[in-house]
């Protein structure tokens, strides 16, 4: 297969002209999607290249929206619903919690909502506190979602085709930051396989586990750590639920300690979760020290850019963190 570089926002758009292409089941519903080309630039000219009837730009109603493309997956369509930023589901809770996560249960298995939510999170851009969160832990906490969240264009693709392939709702949380990142994307269809995570440094002196933009500040805070003799294995975690206990547990079994790096609010997050997973099992028998949460700050994202900055992990701080695990401060 072939492998070129292409950027994060290209590699989503090319799976949705895959799924297109190759499946005339698969839509895309969201709001100025179409002409636009979405609040990001990901579908660009899907419009111009497949049409309104499947590329459809919806009313401004995030509840309506959802409804009807949760609806249109009980029908046996497989829609694609954009929202302009993921602090909007809030707006469309009912649909996505109380009828997409729970119909196949409550309908005996004779039903499932093959819907794909896809989900612009994260700060980093000046949006201020209603357009900057990471919600992915409320998601999370739901049976009957899945939820990831892709760190590099390669996942960007494969996730999304993945979801696509799976009976049930999937939420992609798609940090901002990243749709400018190039990288290797094979051409063609392929998956990344939902609830595996990927080593993406290994190491032998502490366990990082992170996702989207924090894989990146990781991995940079590890090859400064390198330097001084420290050696970080960094975990992608690719998917919030379902979560890959065993790659992260016996990554914690060879180094002893572990941190968990990830931008939400720190108090019940994704973090909670890991580190709860790992006081649970045997893996917890090989800590040399405490667990550590690099979270973000307990207060809504400012719209000041240095405030913003220090609301969420960085790489100086997730360095500091984890030099001072490994050595015993903490």
């Amino acid at each position: 297969m072939t492998t070129r570089e292409i950027s994060y926002s290209e590699a989503i758009r090319e799976a949705m002209a895959i799924a297109l292409d190759s499946d005339p089941a698969v839509i895309l519903m969201g709001e100025d999607i179409g002409t636009y080309g979405g609040a990001f630039q990901v579908t660009l000219d899907l419009i111009d290249r497949y049409g309104p009837e499947r590329v459809m730009d919806t009313p401004i109603s995030e509840l309506g929206g959802a409804g009807v493309a949760v609806g249109a997956a009980l029908t046996g369509l497989k829609p694609i619903f954009e929202f302009q930023f993921s602090d909007f589901a809030a707006l469309a809770m009912e649909q996505i919690v109380n009828q997409a996560a729970k119909l196949r249960y409550m309908l005996g298995g004779e039903a499932s909502v093959p819907v794909v939510f896809r989900m612009p999170a994260g700060s980093g851009t000046g949006a201020a506190a209603q357009h900057s969160q990471s919600l992915e832990a409320w998601f999370g906490h739901v049976p009957g979602l899945k939820v990831v969240q892709p760190s590099t264009p390669e996942d960007a693709k494969g996730l999304l085709l993945a979801a696509l392939a799976d009976p049930d709702p999937v939420l992609i949380f798609e940090h901002k930051l990243l749709y400018k990142m190039k990288g290797p994307v094979p051409e063609g269809a392929y998956t990344t396989p939902i609830g595996k995570a990927r080593i993406a440094r290994a190491g032998r002196d502490v366990t990082i586990v992170a996702g989207a933009i924090m894989l990146h500040r990781a991995l940079e805070a590890a090859e400064k750590l390198a330097a001084e003799g420290i050696d970080a294995e960094v975990i992608d975690l690719r998917s919030i639920r379902p979560i890959d206990h065993e790659t992260i547990l016996a990554s914690v079994r060879r180094t002893g300690r572990l941190m968990v790096v990830y931008e939400g609010v720190k108090s019940y997050g994704v973090g909670a979760e890991i580190s709860a997973m790992v006081a649970e099992s045997d893996a917890f028998d090989y800590l040399e020290a405490p667990i550590l949460r690099l979270g973000g700050a307990e207060a809504p994202i400012p719209y000041n850019p240095d405030l913003e900055r220090v609301a969420v992990p960085q790489t100086d701080g997730i360095e500091a963190a984890a030099r001072s695990l490994v050595r015993g401060e903490v």
